[in-house]
């Protein structure tokens, strides 16, 4: 496997994740999400609520600037004013880093998610007992894999680099290239492990 600029060779992702296995736990496979920027399902809605909040900010407090408001109306429209800066442009690049960052690795005994941006987390779940597997692939081959159903309402701004868009949602594999591939080796490996 090829890196795509931005992306991290297989060796240096197995590298990654090689230091979260147990001594007799054996790699399957490796990988990270696409790199780079990427639009979602989600930003059809995200972008123009987005352009809508950050527009208004931005006007609000030019109005209020303009017209020699007290000095608290000023301040008070500067917090909105960088939520819509983030909102409109910012959530891209975050997202785009925390992709970045992100590592996922099947073994004989689990699937692995170790992720950080700003610190390290890892995301464990037994093959034996997954709660679920799902598979939402795009014809390129690209798609992701669910491990459980959301119990979350707003799943759907799962990767959408705003902030309530982590964490939440149910653990996947979020835009892997070969999605089908790696799925039906996760099946496999799930029926071995039994």
């Amino acid at each position: 496997m090829r890196a795509e600029p931005g992306e991290l060779s297989t060796a240096e992702v197995r590298q990654e994740l090689q230091r979260e296995l147990a001594p007799q736990e054996k790699l399957l496979w490796v990988g990270q999400p696409r790199q780079g920027l990427l639009l979602r399902s989600a930003d059809l809605f995200l972008i123009p609520f987005s352009l809508l909040w950050g527009g208004f900010a931005v006007f609000w407090e030019a109005s209020v600037v303009r017209t020699g408001a007290p000095f608290f109306f000023k301040l008070w429209g500067v917090p909105f004013v960088l939520v819509g800066i983030y909102i409109v442009f910012g959530r891209f690049f975050v997202d785009a880093r925390q992709r970045r960052r992100t590592f996922y690795g099947v073994t004989d005994q689990r699937v692995v998610i170790v992720t950080g941006l700003f610190g390290h987390s890892i995301q464990s779940l037994d093959l034996g007992s997954l709660p679920g597997l799902s598979l939402d692939e795009k014809a390129n081959g690209q798609g992701t894999i669910s491990f459980g159903a959301s119990q979350w309402p707003y799943a759907w701004m799962q990767g959408s680099g705003w902030p309530t868009g982590r964490g939440r949602a149910v653990p996947c594999f979020d835009s892997i290239a070969g999605a089908r591939q790696v799925y039906e080796l996760i099946r496999r490996a799930q029926r071995d492990a039994k």
